[in-house]
């Protein structure tokens, strides 16, 4: 017996069936929260506005620095080592690197790695090649790099003052972007990894 050739619409329709739970599961994953967080008895002070969280974090932040060197105006990302978005969105600012300068700034809240693995990219002789084969290994499911045998108290100290800073901004995910969009000089946030294209209109290049 003969099968019935599904009509080319009837395959797209089927397709679209087959995409939507991926979509669905995808739309909420844009970032990494905290897995675990204290509820204080008062509520907590609000968040900063864009320009003052920008000034603090440009001021107190320790990081690594890639793209544009020479840029006077540096996009800040907030990032777990353990978190795979922010490994989606180191891959997807990669072309971006022409024109803009990013300081990439190690947190620990997602688990035990964290702080290790944020330490060693830190310490590391080229930070840029490190976090790519990190970020590789994290989003392949293989857990990123391989954790030191120790942190240096420097290091160690680095990771704790940049999750601090990254608490006292009342941020709930990351990766956190700070930036000033070239265009028009104001003060930009976002929380969640990003496209290229979206990266770019975002930063304003």
């Amino acid at each position: 017996m003969l099968k019935a050739t599904p009509t080319p619409r009837a395959q797209r329709q089927r397709l679209h069936l087959l995409a939507l739970p991926l979509v669905a599961a995808m739309a909420g994953l844009a970032g990494c929260s905290k897995s675990e967080e204290t509820t204080p008895a008062a509520a907590p002070a609000s968040a900063l506005p864009p320009a003052q969280a920008y000034e603090k974090v440009a001021t107190t932040s320790k990081g690594f620095t890639v793209g544009a060197l020479m840029s006077a105006n540096p996009v800040f990302v907030l990032f777990d080592p353990q978190c795979p978005h922010c490994g989606h969105l180191w891959n997807t600012s990669q072309p971006l690197l022409g024109k803009v300068k990013f300081v990439w700034v190690p947190v620990s809240f997602i688990n035990g790695k964290s702080a290790p693995q944020g330490a060693a990219i830190l310490a590391a002789g080229n930070p840029a090649e490190f976090m790519t084969a990190h970020e590789a290994s994290l989003l392949a499911g293989t857990g990123g790099a391989p954790l030191p045998a120790s942190m240096s108290p420097e290091h160690e100290a680095t990771i704790k003052a940049n999750t601090e800073l990254f608490n006292s901004l009342k941020v709930e995910s990351v990766p956190y972007i700070l930036a000033k969009n070239l265009k028009t000089g104001t003060v930009v946030t976002n929380a969640g990894a990003m496209e290229t294209a979206a990266l770019a209109e975002f930063l304003g290049v």
